[in-house]
């Protein structure tokens, strides 16, 4: 099994990051720990994920300007080899730059059941407010403090004089236990159909006019009460594949895109020269290039009303 590749940020004791490591040393686990990073180099984890055998990468953010500190770590993370990031107690606002670099392969975990208590004092928040439960949320990272898309959460019980200590204490148990299920779940879901299905749903749905129905055991994307302009396959006829199936101009532009990715794409069985298979299951995915791919489908098959409209619209 290829495993995928985490470089993990930490500031100090590193709990969720020895977390994080320990699940990885299961034998079914999808990620391994490449890099331990720090902004402080007197960070306890540090000397763990020495111990333990993991790179590790230390500096101090002091009397550098934040863009060049995020740099320096960018730098460390991508010599690492890493394809992902997790921020694990990393106490660094970091740069939208950064963020946008690894947008959609960062995640955090956060002391609250967010969209509750962004930011610091969350356990004390929470009690203050008179809430049954606290918790932790497992999330991608946006340029927004502690927003992003939610991959987790587990809501935990405030008891009858419990302090933040105590509550914080109960937190990191379910910290430990959420965090590491949910970035075996990010890493791998590029690899599953129901998710890879989500994602050209996304793009062939957002087309003038477009439905989807269920067409030779596959989901299938056309214009309403029209022709088909994209079909979602994943092993039919038991080849093991995940793939889109869109239009092309012919046999030559199939033959030039095989030739060019013969990996990635190939000739659909039973769809003749019109058509070209793209393989979604291989990861890294350029999901712009398949939205174009997309449109110049549904180009192909849409009435001349529709693609005026889509013509006028691409002037402006």
């Amino acid at each position: 099994m290829n495993r995928a590749k985490v470089a993990v940020l930490i500031s100090g004791s590193g709990t969720n990051m020895a977390a994080l490591l320990y699940a990885s040393r299961a034998k079914d686990c999808p990620y391994e720990i490449v890099l331990v990073a720090a902004n402080d180099p007197a960070a306890k984890g540090l000397q763990l994920a020495e111990a333990e055998g993991v790179a590790t990468f230390a500096l101090s953010h002091k009397g550098m300007a934040r863009a060049e500190h995020d740099a320096a770590m960018d730098a460390a993370i991508r010599g690492s080899g890493a394809q992902w990031v997790a921020l694990a107690g990393y106490m660094r606002i970091l740069t939208s730059g950064f963020v946008a670099e690894w947008e959609g392969r960062m995640v955090n975990i956060h002391p609250s059941l967010l969209p509750k208590y962004t930011g610091l004092h969350t356990h004390q928040r929470a009690i203050e407010a008179g809430d049954s439960h606290g918790g932790v949320t497992v999330h991608l990272v946006t340029a927004a403090l502690d927003d992003g898309p939610i991959l987790g959460q587990t809501p935990v019980a405030i008891l009858p004089g419990d302090t933040p200590e105590t509550l914080a204490a109960r937190v990191l148990i379910a910290e430990h236990q959420l965090y590491s299920r949910c970035l075996a779940e990010l890493v791998t879901r590029e690899s599953r159909p129901e998710w890879l299905l989500g994602q050209v749903r996304i793009r062939a749905l957002a087309l003038p006019e477009a439905d989807e129905i269920l067409s030779h055991g596959m989901p299938c994307f056309g214009i309403v009460k029209g022709k088909k302009f994209a079909y979602f396959s994943a092993d039919h006829h038991g080849d093991g594949r995940v793939a889109l199936l869109v239009k092309i101009s012919g046999a030559d532009e199939q033959v030039m895109l095989i030739e060019q990715d013969e990996e990635r794409h190939f000739r659909p069985a039973y769809f003749g020269d019109g058509w070209i298979g793209i393989r979604l299951d291989l990861g890294d995915n350029d999901w712009e290039s398949i939205g174009d791919r997309l449109a110049r489908s549904w180009r192909a098959v849409a009435p001349k009303k529709l693609t005026a409209l889509m013509n006028a619209a691409d002037e402006f």
